[in-house]
């Protein structure tokens, strides 16, 4: 805001001042003892006056601050957007930044006297902002990986992420917002996970940036709701020590107190070395409690839950598919890293130029990857996957069309009935939980009859991960990590035509970087001279 604006401002006050002055006394010029009265007036304008300035000042250098702070923070950021972005505490807090702290900026200094041709300009500027629903999302990504990684609370609020580098410190106000949504979803375990990492920031921090009261709220709620009762009643008579008039924690602590029988009571009723250690059970559906689950997470971990088989046949070698034209020049590095089912990996299999093409092309048709409803056959969003994907045809491009060309050189099977080349790329805690390929008979109107079943899946890794990501069998107990140029490949089907079960495979939620994959599907039509049918399942 200009000087000029101020001296607007405050003439205004002037205006009004003496305005006022001349309705009640129009004749003051008669009398020289009433003159006087108008100087002690000019006197009190002027620290009026003042005192708007001053706070004017005090505004306005909040609000250089936050521009200074907002400067600071793009520059940075903006040097390697990716590197930045594709860290999960930086994703958390810039949707944090612009959500929840955008409104305490634009309500607390930018509405307050600031001009309306102003408070449209930024206004207009909120169209490209995340939105609440962006800050759940990424609240619960965060979660995700934390539990699936067995990542401490307290690691992540220090910067600490499996040795991820420039991973920023979260405050008290940050911790706060993690379990204010766990909270909002009905997710106690993690709200007074987040809320106890909010308290301790809070207790270190010089500048507070989270309200103490507030916190012992929503945190003396959750442990009572997963059954903490004297622990909530501990932290509502120290809500109520900050806040005596608290009309729901007077409420909540007489509540407390019917629940707490007579001997608990007498037994020194809140003090501290006679709280029992807090219970905080996570609350899983029966298929996240289940085996299968646990599993695929220590897959996810990198560690290992089955013995690889036949370990000593597994091998790397130069492959040209019995001499296939393409493939003569330049055979492909081959390495079978499981033997049943037969998990094939390709080295140097798509190039970097070949990668940034696909990436190109997809990038603007990017949307939320769905899958198919079983019992309906629509295809739908869903919260076990979350990822964005576009789809490209051979024709859009010539890379599209070599690099369907090479998957059919590779395989040896007919393209014709292949599925488009799908591009996938995942984002923050992006996943794709345990899944099969192939439809089971279950399915109704799965893949077109024309077309058959998918036989086969080639999936492309088209960049490198710093963290997480893996893509994982939970059955068998293999994991292939993302390495950028490389392909996984399997069948899906036996030559029986029933499918292996033991594809059931899984994206593992990205830790850190981006992930970025495309793959084709290919389908049974027109592989009767390639891969024959048999009886034997094995043959």
């Amino acid at each position: 805001m200009s000087t000029s604006w101020i001296l607007f401002q405050c003439l205004g006050v002037v205006t009004v001042a003496v305005c006022y002055l001349h309705m009640v006394r129009s004749e003051i010029f008669t009398a020289l003892v009433e003159m006087e009265s108008v100087l002690e007036t000019e006197a009190q304008i002027a620290t009026d006056i003042r005192q708007y300035i001053h706070q004017e000042e005090e505004r306005l250098e909040k609000l250089r601050s936050v521009a200074d702070d907002y400067e600071r923070h793009s520059r940075e950021a903006l040097l390697d957007t990716e590197k930045h972005l594709s860290n999960p505490v930086n994703a958390f807090l810039i949707v944090k930044r612009f959500t929840v702290d955008w409104e305490k900026v634009l309500d607390d200094i930018i509405r307050i006297n600031s001009t309306e041709a102003f408070i449209q300009k930024v206004e207009e500027r909120r169209e490209s902002f995340p939105s609440k629903e962006d800050l759940e999302g990424v609240s619960m990504a965060l979660m995700r990986l934390q539990d699936t990684y067995n990542l401490p609370a307290g690691r992540i609020a220090k910067g600490d992420i499996q040795g991820v580098k420039q991973s920023p410190v979260l405050s008290a106000a940050d911790c706060f917002e993690l379990g204010k949504v766990s909270y909002n979803t009905g997710d106690y375990y993690h709200t007074i996970i987040w809320m106890e990492e909010a308290m301790n920031a809070f207790d270190v921090e010089a500048n507070k940036t989270a309200d103490k009261s507030v916190i012992l709220d929503y945190l003396s709620h959750s442990l009572y709701m997963q059954g903490n009762i004297r622990h909530a009643y501990v932290l509502t008579n120290e809500l109520l020590t900050l806040e005596p008039d608290h009309q729901r924690a007077q409420n909540n602590k007489q509540y407390y107190e019917r629940m707490l029988d007579d001997e608990a009571k007498s037994q020194k009723r809140g003090e501290d070395a006679d709280l029992p250690a807090i219970k905080n059970e996570q609350q899983l559906d029966s298929y996240r409690a289940g085996a299968e689950f646990k599993t695929y997470e220590k897959l996810c971990r990198g560690e290992d839950t089955n013995p690889t088989p036949k370990a000593h046949k597994l091998k790397c070698r130069y492959f040209d598919n019995n001499r296939t034209p393409g493939l003569i020049l330049r055979p492909l590095k081959e390495e079978r890293v499981w033997w049943r089912p037969a998990l094939m990996l390709y080295h140097d299999i798509i190039s970097d130029h070949e990668i940034e093409v696909a990436k190109k092309l997809a990038a603007p048709r990017l949307n939320r990857a769905t899958v198919q409803n079983a019992k309906t056959g629509q295809l739908e969003t869903a919260q076990y996957r979350i990822s964005k994907s576009a789809w490209l045809k051979n024709e859009e491009h010539k890379v599209v069309q070599r690099i369907s060309d090479r998957v059919g050189d590779m395989t040896g099977l007919n393209m014709n009935t292949a599925e488009e080349l799908q591009v996938v790329n995942y984002g923050i805690g992006g996943h794709y939980e345990p899944h099969f390929d192939f439809a089971r008979k279950s399915e109704e109107n799965a893949f077109s009859v024309d077309s058959g079943n998918r036989v086969a899946t080639i999936l492309f890794y088209m960049s490198d991960v710093d963290a997480g990501g893996a893509t994982v069998f939970p059955v068998i107990g293999a994991k292939v990590f993302p390495k950028k140029g490389t392909a996984v490949f399997w069948y899906n089907l036996f030559r029986n035509g029933e499918g292996d079960y033991d594809t059931r495979h899984a994206g593992c939620p990205v830790l850190a970087g981006s992930k970025w994959v495309s793959n084709k599907w290919l389908h049974e039509r027109g592989q009767e001279q390639t891969r024959p049918c048999a009886l034997d399942p094995n043959a």
